[in-house]
């Protein structure tokens, strides 16, 4: 390469942490060592299994990991920035490739094979040891916390002439900024310009938009420089089908995450998400009313956000909603929510933006004023009917589809059909609700299309892992299983005369029917929670071994001890997490 590639090239690599740290001799020859090479959008670069033969830098574009699911499909799992490296992890310790990594869109990569590799450890040990120790490290952490690198470059695509796409991009741009210098590009900035001058931007700014209002070269040339695509419509007009340059189907983004955005005319649409899903099926989509959403998607897409967890745990859950104002008046943003049994029941509520007061009101009613398990019937299927909890779940939510919900959303129940958790992100939301709160034994499960669903916290108490495969980003986890264990003085193998047992409850001595089959219905799951909790950038577990599982009559003693005990963590953790997560803006 010439000198002022060579140069450039010095530069890149003095600005990767792995490379920090090596001295001017090595830096340099590790420089002529890298061999050039173009990847067109869509390229693999390798493939999950293979021999790992070297490591590249991203100098330009960007490229994606994928994994298999359990079926067998590739499934996004990182993306790669330009100015960050690949697979580098591998290559030192000698194993395959985890994952198959192939270009999102055009990239320039810097290629160092492992022959070039073992030659720079021999002529500089002690640098490429150093190098070393921070990849396996860099592995560490990834595998801790499931890091992985967000999109810095987005095309704001319209679908029709009456979408405001300038408005949002601005807005958006006004919020990423908070994270690092970005820059707005539109066609009167953009057009004309070579990709060398797009490569150039990319490499000095944090965050690039760049916003198209037709369907013409210039939005083609947008999502080709493009990490992420941010589809705009009018959540008010009937959906049609997308202009073909924006990429509306998986196969033409070449994988790129793609977001649809439904801007509301100031009051959000309800159905809106559910007609044009059905347009771009299996992307994520969010609601926009106002600038405060705008800022929200900034947050999401970045990783910069705070999402919250909330675990099953009976009466015990309302500590939740405690917590939940606590979060609110630390002064963090709640940007994505999901959870499990009553977890998901308080959830909804964050999801619907009620207020702390709606909260606790609605709650109140439903669950103490209203005994929602109190229609007990001949126990052949449950103890209880399960009506009157359907009853208060439709009386409370309505109709709402949880794609309506103003906040990304998901609640999990277990599938005894296929053996698997479920996760509901769209579907009747009170449906869902019913469904990931059906303790087995206690209210009977939920039959439909031919599947049959009990309570999540049988598989998953706390989907923390759910929530970092969903959304990366700090979370909050509320894990109330935790500090859930079931005890007795009794001795005793058989059950005792009747007269025994009312005394045995009377003095408080004996689980009941109710108790046990909630905590039986949890015990597996709990077995997972540890590492589930480790996930969790703030893990609350209020004392809550006063209150019974069913002791719906505690409600505002367990509210507020859930509420103190949060005062009280959040305000000792203060620095460090808004370090991670920003302030309301």
């Amino acid at each position: 390469m010439d000198s002022e590639d060579a140069k450039q090239t010095c530069e890149i690599l003095r600005a990767l942490p792995l490379f920090r740290h090596l001295d001017d001799e090595a830096l340099a020859e590790l420089g002529d060592e890298l061999q050039w090479f173009a990847l067109p959008g869509g390229a693999s670069l390798f493939e999950q299994g293979d021999p790992s033969d070297a490591f590249y830098v991203l100098k330009s574009g960007s490229v994606g990991a994928f994994r298999d699911d359990e079926k067998g499909v590739p499934r996004l799992v990182g993306v790669v920035a330009a100015g960050e490296t690949v697979g580098e992890v591998g290559m030192i310790v000698d194993l395959p490739r985890n994952a198959s990594v192939r270009a999102l869109r055009d990239s320039e990569l810097l290629r160092l094979s492992r022959a070039d590799f073992e030659k720079l450890v021999n002529h500089h040990p002690k640098s490429m040891l150093a190098m070393a120790r921070l990849a396996v490290r860099r592995l560490s952490a990834r595998n801790e916390e499931g890091a992985v690198s967000a999109p810095r470059t987005f095309a704001v695509l319209r679908h029709n002439a009456g979408v405001n796409v300038h408005g949002f991009a601005e807005e958006l741009v006004k919020m990423l900024s908070v994270f690092g210098d970005s820059a707005l590009i539109d066609k009167q900035r953009g057009s004309g310009h070579l990709s060398s001058w797009f490569n150039e931007l990319e490499a000095q700014t944090r965050y690039v938009v760049y916003v198209a209002d037709a369907d013409d070269d210039w939005q083609s040339q947008c999502v080709r420089q493009s990490d992420c695509l941010l589809l705009l419509a009018d959540a008010s007009e009937t959906p049609g089908e997308w202009p073909p340059s924006a990429c509306a189907d998986a196969s033409s983004a070449l994988s790129r995450p793609r977001h649809l955005i439904l801007m509301h005319p100031g009051k959000l649409i309800r159905g809106a998400a559910q007609r044009w899903l059905a347009r771009t099926p299996m992307i994520p989509h969010h609601h926009v009313r106002d600038a405060h959403d705008v800022r929200r998607i900034a947050r999401l897409l970045t990783g910069r956000c705070l999402s919250l967890v909330l675990s099953g745990g009976g009466a015990r859950g309302f500590t939740q909603i405690g917590i939940v104002r606590a979060v609110r008046e630390a002064g963090l943003e709640i940007d994505c929510v999901g959870g499990t049994s009553i977890g998901a029941i308080i959830g909804a509520g964050v999801a619907l933006e009620w207020s702390d007061q709606e909260m606790f009101d609605n709650y109140r009613h439903s669950f103490v004023t209203s005994r929602p398990l109190g229609d007990y019937t001949l126990p052949l299927v449950a103890l209880t009917r399960g009506r009157r909890v359907s009853h208060l779940l439709r009386e409370q939510f309505d109709s709402r589809d949880i794609t309506d919900l103003p906040l990304p959303y998901f609640c999990c129940s277990s599938n005894l059909s296929t053996g698997q958790l479920d996760t509901h992100r769209d579907g009747p939301l009170w449906l869902w609700l019913r469904a990931s709160c059906a303790i087995p034994g206690v209210l009977p499960p939920v039959c439909h299309r031919g599947e049959v669903y009990v309570d999540g916290a049988v598989m998953n108490n706390l989907p923390t892992d759910v929530m970092r495969a969903y959304q990366p980003g700090a979370i909050a986890a509320v894990d109330i299983g935790a500090d859930d264990a079931l005890r007795t003085s009794l001795e005793e193998y058989a059950t005792p005369p009747w007269w025994k047992l009312v005394l045995d409850f009377r003095r408080g001595n004996r689980p009941g029917i109710f108790d046990i089959l909630i905590r039986s219905g949890m015990v597996n799951a709990e077995l997972a929670s540890a590492e589930r909790r480790h996930l969790a950038s703030l893990l609350l577990e209020p004392p809550v071994r006063d209150i019974g599982l069913l002791d719906w009559k505690a409600y505002e003693r367990a509210v507020e001890t859930g509420y103190q005990y949060a005062v009280r963590v959040i305000g000792g953790q203060r620095d460090r997490l808004y370090e991670q997560v920003p302030l309301r803006v």
